[in-house]
């Protein structure tokens, strides 16, 4: 049973990161939206890299030319989501190595579980810092979107967040059953120990002479 969780969470963590890849590049992380204006030339959207505004024929993009420059929250997203991605790798290199269906790392399974057992926190961690990242970014938008004197483009959540929120959730799911699968306090659970042949005790099988009590009668006593 504990080998069938940790292939499902091997499973769940690897496609956390591959989403969190497809997040991070997705171009829809927030669309201009045409609540309150009767009149629309053209949709803007914008990701973490680059800003974009196409109408029926042209679509044109320009990358940020500066960090900088940048707000402070997009900043950090980008940070949060390179740091999840490392997360999300290294969790999947310590879960292929602490699995104990592996023959990677040898017999040794009080190790294994702890390599395990890494590979569940370092999921965890790559789970918090994509949710941390889009749900800040996610932030930001209904905030802009809900006051009624901001000046600016009023912006929708776009296709990206709810991809890096489910990439957050497998990723969560995915270390909570890692952890969930190992005992760390258990140090003697499946430990291989030496074969030991059996000791051969030889056993004296002479005669063995019994002394009752001494008779009463002499020897000529008997005819």
């Amino acid at each position: 049973m504990k080998e069938i969780v940790q292939a499902v969470a091997l499973l769940v963590g690897f496609m956390s990161t591959v989403m969190v890849f497809a997040s991070l590049y997705h171009p829809y992380w927030k669309e201009s939206t045409n609540y309150g204006s009767s009149i629309t030339t053209a949709t803007l959207y914008e990701n973490l890299w680059m800003s974009c505004a196409t109408d029926t024929n042209t679509n044109n993009c320009w990358d940020f030319q500066t960090l900088l420059a940048l707000p402070g929250y997009i900043q950090a997203s980008r940070a949060l989501m390179i740091a999840s991605i490392v997360m999300g790798f290294f969790g999947i290199i310590a879960t292929l190595v602490g699995m104990q269906c592996s023959k990677v790392g040898g017999e040794n399974y009080v190790l294994k579980g702890r390599f395990a057992g890494m590979g569940g926190i370092f999921f965890l961690l790559q789970g918090l810092c994509t949710m941390i990242a889009v749900s800040w970014y996610a932030f930001n938008i209904t905030q802009e979107f809900f006051d009624p004197l901001y000046p600016g483009t009023k912006y929708e959540i776009g296709e990206g967040l709810y991809i890096g929120w489910c990439s957050a959730t497998l990723a969560l799911c995915g270390g909570c059953c890692l952890l969930c699968s190992c005992r760390f306090e258990s140090t003697e659970e499946k430990m291989p120990y030496p074969y030991q042949p059996p000791t051969q005790v030889t056993a004296y099988s002479g005669p063995v002479m019994s002394q009752g009590p001494p008779s009463q009668y002499g020897r000529n006593a008997y005819v």
